[in-house]
């Protein structure tokens, strides 16, 4: 994942989601960038559902579908 895909999927996570920044930090502390992506490293953890992992599923495919499209705010 490129950084500016995964800084806008952390704010995504932050702002969407309601992880807070602590849990994102502990998450992003414990990723192994060889073997877990953050999602499944949150999901692993018990910081998110498997209903928000599902979401998470979701905004990445569709990302990676139409990465330079602007969404309205």
């Amino acid at each position: 994942m490129s950084s500016s895909l995964q800084q806008k999927f952390i704010h995504f996570l932050h702002t969407d989601l309601a992880i807070s920044k602590a849990e994102l930090n502990v998450a992003l502390r414990r990723q192994d960038p060889q073997m877990g992506q953050l999602h499944i490293v949150l999901w692993q953890h018990g910081l998110i559902t498997l209903n928000q992992l599902n979401i998470v599923f979701e905004w990445l495919e569709r990302e990676a579908t139409h990465p330079l499209e602007i969404q309205a705010a």
